[in-house]
């Protein structure tokens, strides 16, 4: 699972390390992103354009949008055949922004679980694959929404947690966006990333609460 992630790098550092089109700079460093909030995505490979769309997949065919609050992550091996995810795994894959997320884990069962912040070894940032979709208001306004797909943990997430984000590496981000991309080649595509590309280190539980959104609180704690 996915349940919180961090985007702390500036714009232009952004727009460099992942090769990505001009933008106008909407996405500002953030410490502690969690679901419901506007997200950075980018959606035509071609493009590479940044918009922002709310973390919490809500199917064009709900009655009620509430229903995104259950639908952050997605699971990669079935998301091609469910209902409420099949059409977007077709044509409205996206890329998600980001430099690390977080898993919560406690050495002995009585202790409060402490959050570890998951990163690449060399700080770049990477992109999540996601689907989006656009759901129509009875009023007729239009909502803008997206998930973040999940596999099974490499290496290192699997002593913290069952799931992992699915991280893409630069040779296989874009080709997630591609029309034409055959299905089996994007399923393959959904493997865990290499364990020794990463890192992670205990933070503060102030990532607990969505408001602390500050760089203070990714300060690795003394273990």
């Amino acid at each position: 699972m996915c349940g919180r992630f961090t985007l702390t790098l500036d714009p232009g550092e952004l727009q460099e390390l992942l090769d990505l089109g001009p933008f106008v700079h909407i996405v500002q460093p953030r410490y502690n992103i969690a679901p419901s909030q506007p997200i950075p995505i980018v959606k035509d490979a071609n493009k590479r354009e940044v918009e922002l769309y709310r973390w919490g997949f809500v199917p064009s065919w709900a009655d009620d949008p509430a229903i995104g609050n259950r639908m952050i992550n997605a699971r990669s091996e079935t998301a091609h055949e469910k209902p409420s995810f099949r059409a977007a795994f077709k044509r409205r894959r996206c890329l998600i922004l980001a430099d690390g997320f977080f898993e919560w884990h406690a050495d002995q069962k009585s202790a409060p679980k402490t959050p570890y912040l998951f990163k690449l070894k060399n700080d770049h940032p990477f992109t999540f694959a996601g689907l989006y979709e656009h759901w129509q208001a009875p009023e007729g306004g239009e909502l803008h929404t997206c998930t973040i797909l999940t596999c099974p943990p490499n290496d290192l997430v699997k002593d913290y947690h069952n799931r992992m984000p699915v991280m893409l590496g630069e040779s296989a981000r874009w080709h997630w966006l591609a029309e034409d991309a055959d299905k089996n080649k994007l399923l393959d595509m959904l493997t865990p990333y290499p364990a020794e590309e990463m890192k992670c280190f205990p933070v503060s539980r102030a990532v607990n609460t969505p408001s602390n959104d500050s760089p203070e609180i990714l300060e690795p704690l003394k273990e």
